[in-house]
This record gives C-alpha cells, structure tokens and sequence, in this order.
C-alpha cells in the first residue's frame, strides 16, 4: 500500500498548493491512500466545512486536526458527521468529532487513523500516550486486521513525539509529526517497522515565519505589545508530506521518503 500523508496546510498557499499537486501525486505515486493535516487551512487559524471539501476533492481521504482545531467552531457539526475528518482523540470526552477512524480503500483495504495532540508546550490535554496506546492493533498492522496504521502526532517536542513512535513502533505503519511546520530529516524505519518522521512540514508559503506574514510576526517578537491577528503569508507555496509504502504482509513500513514539491524547498519526490 502506497500512502502520503501531507503536513498542516496554511491559508490560501496551502491550500493551492495542495489542489495543484495532490491529484497529479495520487497518481504518479500510485497513491492509495491520503491524510492532510488541516488545522490551518482557513486563514491561518482552523478549518471550514467548504474547505474540507476542497481538500477531498484535491484527493485527501482524511483530514486530521491539532490545536486549532476549534479556531472555526462551527466546523463542530461537521467534525460530529463527518467520519473522515479528526480532531486529536485525547480532547476531554465530551468534545465534538471523535480522534480515530477507519476507513476502506477503493482496493478494499481497511486503514486506521489516530490524531493525538502532545502536551509538552502545548494544553494539558488527556494522556496521548495513554490515548494511542489503547487504539493500537496488538500485532502489526496486517494480522491486525488493518492494511495500514497511521499516527498524527500533533507537538511542539521532539522528544514527545519520538517518544510516541517508539510506543508504536511494530504496531503502526507509520508516525508522523504536525505542528511546528518545518520538514525534518530524519525519516527513516523503527526496529519493529514503524515509518517515522518528526514533521512532516507544511504546506504554504516558506517565505515567512512558520507560514505566517513576516512583518507581523517579527513585530511580534520585537514587541510585547498586543497587535493585529498574525496573517498568513500567500506567496508560492510548497507542498511538504510524507511518504510511506507498506509491506504487504505486514502492513509496516517498507521505505519511507519525504515529499517537497513547489515553492522556495528544495524539491524531492521519490522515484518509484
């Protein structure tokens, strides 16, 4: 199984970038399955319901979500109808959405997704580890009963999100990072067959600070003084993902590559 899982998008370049190069991707990369981190879609801050069908019409099988994820509340009934689109599972119970899902591929493969927010530098939300732990197959993915396990690790702290793909490691296909937006490079396989990658990065303009206006935010740090709202940047963006092919048998990782396509990052796309 062939899987992308694309960084958080950021305003209008992220989304843009995402419906110039996600169709072509599912299908140069033979894609059968696709996660979009969507927290930052609407402007910087949250998410709509017209922008989630944006996002699946470019070809996105799942959105999941962090920190902003309430910064649209009225995405809440959709989050509650709306099986493809996940908030971090460890919010208080009582919150609207729900934070794991399955789902079928169109070759008849049944695919888990778990989004988790970490608590270092971030709200003290439930135990994630906790949370992950108590959703994930017993066995590798395949004789679990799944195709493919996927991990959304939502953090500041790589520590943390390490941390999380050890737990998993043997039981999920793949764990990767969202939230600082910026692609790291240390994707490669756990000892038990786990993908890992600390962020993925993000989709939207790199000509900014962590997708947003420049000016706005150095003010920020400059000043402790109270501002107008951070904007996002809307420059060319970059479309920055991970991507992970999964042993048949198993349902691990048998290689995994990271994805930069447009903009001003060096451009990597794997070879197939």
């Amino acid at each position: 199984m062939r899987i992308l899982f694309c960084g958080d998008v950021v305003g209008r370049s992220g989304r843009d970038v995402i419906a110039e190069h996600l169709p072509r991707l599912r299908e140069d990369l033979k894609l059968d399955f696709v996660i979009v981190n969507g927290e930052n879609a609407a402007h910087g801050f949250g998410i709509t319901e017209k922008i989630c069908e944006t996002l699946f019409q470019a070809g996105a099988d799942c959105i999941t979500g962090g920190n902003h994820s309430w910064d649209k509340p009225e995405i809440a009934p959709f989050m509650d109808s709306d099986r493809r689109m996940l908030r971090p599972i460890n919010f208080p119970g009582e919150t609207p959405g729900r934070g794991v899902a399955d789902f079928v591929t169109s070759r008849g493969a049944k695919v888990k997704v778990i989004n988790v927010m970490c608590r270092l530098f971030m709200e003290l939300l439930d135990d994630p580890f906790r949370a992950v732990d108590a959703e994930l197959p017993l066995t590798a993915p395949k004789p679990g009963g799944y195709g493919a396990v996927i991990v959304d690790v939502h953090g500041e702290a790589t520590s943390e999100k390490m941390a999380m793909g050890h737990l998993a490691d043997g039981r999920a296909s793949l764990v990767v990072g969202t939230h600082t937006h910026v692609p790291t490079a240390d994707a490669h396989i756990l000892d038990n067959g786990t993908g890992y990658q600390t962020d993925a990065g993000m989709c939207g303009d790199y000509n900014s600070v962590i997708g947003m206006e420049k000016s706005g935010s150095l003010q920020r740090f400059r000043r402790r003084f109270p501002s107008r709202r951070l904007a996002p940047a809307e420059g060319e963006g970059t479309l920055c993902a991970t991507f992970l092919e999964t042993d048949g048998s198993t349902g691990l990782a048998a290689r995994i590559s990271p994805v930069r396509l447009g903009g001003r990052l060096q451009e990597q796309i794997p070879d197939l």
